[in-house]
């Protein structure tokens, strides 16, 4: 389209528009360079504007799921559309819009869908006394999003979209992984970053870092100095060198046998106890890196990565109040009841938990024959590095699939691959080559160049050719820039390896550059 002939188009489609339970509130058109003031959007979502890349077609609209329930969509229409579309996931339990990938992804032509969840802000208080809208959470958000979003980019556009995908990571991913389970038609291509799948086992294993660590000036409690300074310091000294070079990253964790008993105070430095621990500290250590096993000693989650200790992980985990999330998620759907105590949650409640899985949150189906058998294409990743949802829940997932499906890693590789990325934590950010093309948030001085954007180093970019061209990827390219700036230039780079290899240091070259690296 002209640019006159796309802003007139966009200025006039929302009185066309006609959407089964649908409002649509406004389309305007925003050219490039603008900057979307959010002043609507939950202060809790951290996202008051939006820079925009290319110029969009922004379309806002209500769609109701119920008589009590709801979701707040967008849609973003690049003036030079690709003729594919894309859908953006969540975070946590929020109903917060991912405006920043809708920018990314909208920037590189494609339509591109949002929505909140049905609910807004971060807290899960919506969801009490209202299962209606923790249907909308557990899946139907995300699939009504894509059902709405595709037959707006077919009356805008005229014709119907050619390829369908997904970008999402924690919830996000766990919202990719519930569309290929049960809706399989939805998409073409799915990314589900860090998966928050096993959600209730995850949500228990969560919760139980309160009850292992006690409250601020407990026994057990560690203080974040002794988190950073000491034992994060210790880790990197018994493990980073285990993948054969020391530079700050350990490459595979699994392969780490961290012992803190080395770091209890002796007799002499008893009284220095920020840089020593007590016995109940080294114990409690000693439990978060050790999976949560139920009262018959059935694995519910794995354990906790060494390694993970960053600044998200402390604040969330290790403060010495119960993680927000299962706080939430016990409160105000399981047991309906603002007011219970959750620094009283145990083993009683984590199964209970399990037993009441609303609408299959835990999203763990195996069989995912119905997705391959529409040649689909699945992408999985996680940080290594990742505090809030154990890496190891990932490979124990794809190992599932596998098991379930009845096809070693060989077949698998078809339609579904699972990378590893070293030194990566929750979804983005961390020391090591953490940006894969996962998202833009964490980077400043944003440049969506040619070699940004290459198939052979962008994971978004790299899912499109495999799905429109049939070359799957054997790696993800990760960088690391100088202090998470494009401007400043790569400080390290990386090719992460598709699972079950691992990457190892060949003794020749710089560690920061890829070559140095071999999948093994």
């Amino acid at each position: 389209m002209e640019v006159a002939d796309f802003h007139s188009a966009c200025s006039s489609v929302a009185p066309r528009m006609s959407i089964p339970n649908t409002t649509v509130y406004f389309s305007d058109f925003v050219p490039t360079g603008s900057t979307i003031e959010l002043r609507d959007n939950d202060p809790s979502c951290g996202r008051p504007s939006q820079f925009v890349l290319e110029d969009i077609c922004r379309i806002s609209m209500y769609t109701s799921t119920s008589n009590r329930s709801g979701l707040n969509l967008e849609v973003w229409l690049p003036r030079n559309w690709t003729g594919q579309i894309l859908s953006t996931g969540n975070g946590g339990l929020s109903g917060c819009i991912q405006y920043e990938d809708m920018a990314y992804t909208s920037a590189l032509g494609i339509a591109t869908v949002g929505a909140n969840n049905g609910h807004n802000g971060t807290s899960g208080k919506a969801f009490l006394q209202n299962s209606d809208v923790v249907e909308d959470y557990v899946y139907r958000s995300a699939h009504t999003g894509v059902v709405v979003g595709k037959a707006i980019s077919k009356e805008f556009y005229g014709k119907s979209h050619t390829k369908s995908y997904y970008l999402g990571c924690s919830t996000g991913g766990r919202q990719g992984l519930k569309s290929v389970q049960d809706f399989p038609e939805d998409f073409d291509g799915v990314i589900a970053g860090a998966p928050a799948n096993d959600f209730s086992g995850l949500l228990s294993w969560s919760g139980r870092h309160f009850g292992i660590l006690g409250p601020p000036g407990g026994p057990s409690f560690i203080t974040e100095e002794q988190w950073t300074n000491l034992i994060h310091t210790d880790i990197i000294e018994q493990c980073d060198i285990v993948d054969g070079v020391a530079d700050g990253v350990i490459e595979d964790p699994n392969l780490c046998d961290y012992k803190p008993e080395r770091l209890i105070c002796s007799s002499v430095t008893t009284n220095d106890r920020p840089n020593c621990l007590s016995g109940e500290q080294a114990k409690a250590i000693r439990t978060i890196f050790s999976p949560l096993y139920n009262s018959e000693g059935e694995l519910w989650f794995p354990r906790q990565h060494p390694g993970s200790e960053d600044a998200v992980t402390r604040a969330m985990m290790y403060s010495g109040k119960p993680f927000p999330y299962t706080a939430d998620w016990f409160r105000y759907t399981l047991y309906n009841d603002p007011n219970l105590d959750v620094t009283k949650l145990d083993r009683s409640d984590w199964a209970y938990s399990k037993a009441v899985n609303p609408f299959n949150i835990d999203t763990w189906i195996g069989d995912l024959s119905r997705f391959k058998s529409r040649n689909g294409k699945l992408i999985t990743w996680h940080g290594q590095s990742d505090g809030l949802i154990s890496p190891a829940n990932s490979e124990r997932y794809y190992n599932h699939v596998s098991h379930t499906m009845n096809i070693p890693p060989s077949e698998l590789d078809d339609f579904y691959r699972f990378f590893r990325i070293s030194g990566l934590g929750h979804c983005r950010g961390g020391d090591g080559a953490w940006a894969i093309g996962q998202t833009l948030r964490n980077i400043e001085k944003i440049q969506l160049d040619k070699e940004f954007l290459d198939p052979d180093r962008n994971v978004l970019t790299s899912m499109i050719r495999w799905v429109e061209e049939g070359k799957a990827p054997d790696t993800l390219f990760g960088r690391k820039y100088v202090n998470d700036s494009m401007a400043l230039g790569i400080q390290s780079s990386r090719r992460h390896c598709r699972y079950p290899l691992r990457n190892q240091y060949h003794g020749n070259g710089d560690s920061s550059l890829p070559e140095s690296w071999t999948c093994r």
